[in-house]
């Protein structure tokens, strides 16, 4: 068997019936893949829904108590019975040719490590959609969530990611970090000199999260991870990765500034006239992506939300290391909400 695709998953049932089904709708070999559900504990009728379940390719479910993702993928790794094992998040839909463009990269150029982009499907709600222009636009991300235009190095994230068994061997699964466990094994796989590509049109349909609070924790996390990261792992902590919080402190600098001296005041009508260019840059974007208005209207939104929630959650990391603490924390309270 070549592949074993591994999905972490905790009271996401519904979500889960949709993956199920697009894997169910591959068009590559059966008994070339397994799917492994590798349950975190979840409380809503998901391991009675698939032990009912009958399925036409190797199928294995795992349940564990609540020890978070990074050890429900550990665990199916250990379960694992492919030669790469696969991640995929769990609010994620598969495209049926998903496994064959795989297969058929890694036939052409054998690699150790690997990760693909994440898109929106057009069944998606304006929402999500909106989240998916900001979250993969260059203007959003500079590039370092799989785009071709990457100014960072490419390092594959768990919604789409594999590995060979051979690197689980040798450096062992996700560690513990409440966030930020697939940076961390792919900064390990690099520091081990494992061979490392995206595979571009390997992509997923992913839904990420359905409203702004859950969207804005996520992010904020995502910054506190990125603190951590760089502290452990200097290249994972490049200039554009500060950038939205040099952002977030300029804005607040302007605005005190403006309140107290007339060249502030200044300065707040030229900081104001570039967030409109951006916003305006923004909806065309995704204007020409979507063709729909409200979706561009909210992806908008959704981009300054971002900038601000990554850059919060980043002043919030700076802030707990230099008070003292080991490992700065985001929000960690119902950590897959």
């Amino acid at each position: 068997m070549k592949y074993s695709i591994i999905i972490a998953t905790f009271n996401r049932l519904e979500e889960l019936k949709e993956l199920i089904a697009s894997v169910r709708a591959f068009d590559f070999p059966k008994d070339g893949f397994e799917l492994i559900i590798s349950d975190d504990g979840s409380k809503d009728g998901t391991g009675e829904y698939l032990r009912a379940q009958s399925f036409d390719f190797p199928f294995q479910y795992l349940f564990q108590e609540n020890k978070g993702p990074g050890e429900a993928r550990n665990h199916g790794m250990r379960q694992a019975r492919g030669d790469y094992f696969l991640f995929i998040d769990s609010d994620c839909i598969i495209p049926s040719d998903y496994l064959t463009k795989v297969d058929r990269f890694l036939e052409a150029q054998p690699v150790d490590a690997f990760g693909g982009p994440d898109d929106c499907h057009p069944s998606f709600p304006p929402l999500l959609k909106a989240i998916n222009y900001s979250m993969t636009s260059f203007l959003g991300t500079g590039g370092t969530r799989g785009s071709k235009k990457s100014v960072t190095k490419f390092y594959p994230r768990s919604f789409n990611m594999g590995i060979h068994r051979k690197v689980f061997g040798q450096i062992g699964g996700m560690n513990q970090l409440r966030h930020g466990q697939d940076m961390d094994l792919s900064a390990r796989i690099y520091e081990a000199g494992f061979k490392v590509a995206l595979i571009p049109d390997a992509f997923v349909y992913h839904k990420r999260r359905t409203n702004l609070r859950r969207f804005y924790k996520q992010i904020f996390n995502w910054g506190v991870a990125r603190i951590n990261l760089g502290a452990k792992y200097p290249d994972l902590l490049k200039p554009i990765h500060l950038a939205p919080a040099a952002l977030v402190a300029g804005a607040a600098l302007v605005v005190l500034l403006a309140v107290f001296f007339p060249l502030g005041k200044l300065l707040l009508m030229l900081m104001l006239a570039g967030i409109a260019g951006v916003a305006a840059l923004a909806f065309a974007q995704s204007f020409e992506r979507y063709r729909s208005l409200r979706v561009s209207l909210l992806s908008i939104v959704t981009l300054f939300l971002q900038v601000f929630a990554y850059g919060m959650g980043a002043w919030s990391g700076i802030w707990q290391k230099v008070t003292g603490r080991k490992v700065a924390k985001g929000f960690t309270r119902d950590y897959y909400k």
